[in-house]
């Protein structure tokens, strides 16, 4: 496993895949790609989708120092500032029109906390202030509009009254809280902290270390509980192999950027038992790639493209911590191969969304959707370069 292959993927596939999708006309980027790469130019443009663009090229630019890259890290911020704010309310909405003019205006944490990630890489990018700034309003109407004393919820309307969470609830349960909305505020408010260091967002990463030590990690299972009502009650026997890698990586990340000693021997146990519970269930021994989730006991053995991403960094990550633990360096790099032998689509250079058991693709994956983007594939590749340097 060498840099230069990391590098490569992401100079000559990955990218060039992305520069494709740019909206010329509208602003931002096409909403959906077919399996052929082919945009739907009049389709639906999520914020996600947005802002997971605008991170990846900023976060592209910081490490390769291309101008395009930054001019297109341009290009998806205009479009996030001027399409997605709500001047009246706050926030960002879920969707937007292929124009820009509003679709979906619920407002969901998941979705402003991606938006703080991706507006603080683009500051550390570009350096624009502006950028900073609507992160830390975001930042706050998370801390006053989107939970309570106990963490964070949800979805809410418009105007941020509660509504029913059915955009991040799974496997046939409804969330009042998700370890996944938790994970992602994490990661976006410790973007926001390596960007300008502000005390109050280090006091907010630490009381969701402590949350997710106290509620969501288990540690006799050695994996994070998914699915939670108000009082952080398990809605569901899921384990999804995929978020818990994430998790160990982004927790150790948090507690770098934090530069706190005590909590990261606090949640090193949580880093390190993450990994374990992933390479010990997780892991399709003949295919040496990560399988999706295991609900009631029953393994869904199906290759999703993000968690083979994941699962790159995460094992990576957790062989720098152990190194004696060779198997972490293995899996990584055979999963590695698995991507590159049935995850890449070989005619456009954009990885395919599943693929099966029996490592067939089934035909017409979208490449491109409110939840396909650069984010994962690209991120594994940022960091896979940094760490292999």
């Amino acid at each position: 496993m060498e840099r230069k292959d990391f590098e490569e993927h992401l100079v000559n596939n990955i990218i060039p895949f992305w520069n494709k999708m740019v909206d010329k006309e509208n602003g931002g980027f096409y909403g959906y790609a077919d399996a052929d790469g082919n945009p739907g130019k009049d389709s639906v443009k999520g914020c996600i989708l947005n802002s997971r663009i605008l991170w990846f090229y900023s976060s592209a630019y910081s490490l390769l120092k291309k101008q395009e890259l930054l001019e297109k890290a341009e290009h998806a911020f205009l479009f996030l500032q001027d399409s997605f704010f709500d001047s009246r309310y706050g926030g960002v909405y879920w969707s937007v029109q292929a124009d820009g003019t509003p679709e979906d205006t619920t407002k969901h944490t998941y979705n402003q906390a991606f938006a703080i990630y991706a507006l603080s890489a683009y500051y550390m990018a570009g350096g624009k202030k502006e950028a900073l700034d609507l992160a830390y309003s975001l930042y706050r109407t998370i801390e006053e509009k989107c939970r309570d004393a106990a963490g964070y919820f949800e979805a809410f309307d418009r105007a941020f009254v509660p509504v029913s969470n059915e955009k991040l609830s799974e496997n046939g349960v409804l969330a009042e809280r998700t370890m996944n909305t938790l994970l992602h505020v994490m990661e976006a408010y410790t973007e926001l902290y390596r960007a300008d260091g502000f005390f109050e967002v280090g006091d907010s990463i630490r009381e969701i270390l402590r949350i997710f030590k106290s509620k969501v990690y288990d540690a006799d299972k050695e994996i994070c509980k998914v699915f939670f009502d108000k009082e952080y009650n398990s809605l569901i026997s899921l384990e999804s192999y995929g978020h818990d890698i994430e998790a160990s990586w982004l927790i150790k990340r948090a507690c770098d950027v934090l530069g706190d000693k005590a909590y990261y021997e606090e949640m090193l146990p949580i880093i390190k038992g993450l990994a374990d519970g992933a390479y010990n269930d997780g892991i399709d021994t003949i295919n040496h790639a990560m399988n999706n989730e295991s609900e009631n006991g029953v393994v869904n053995a199906k290759k999703v493209w993000w968690v083979q991403a994941e699962a790159v960094t995460g094992f990576y990550n957790a062989y720098q911590l152990q190194p004696e633990k060779k198997e972490f360096l293995t899996i990584s790099e055979k999963i590695w191969d698995y991507i590159k032998n049935h995850v890449i689509d070989k005619k456009t250079g954009e990885w395919i969304e599943n693929i099966e058991p029996d490592n067939t693709v089934r035909k017409g994956q979208a490449l491109v959707h409110p939840w396909k983007c650069p984010y994962h594939n690209g991120r594994m590749c940022i960091e896979m370069m940094q760490r292999l340097a």
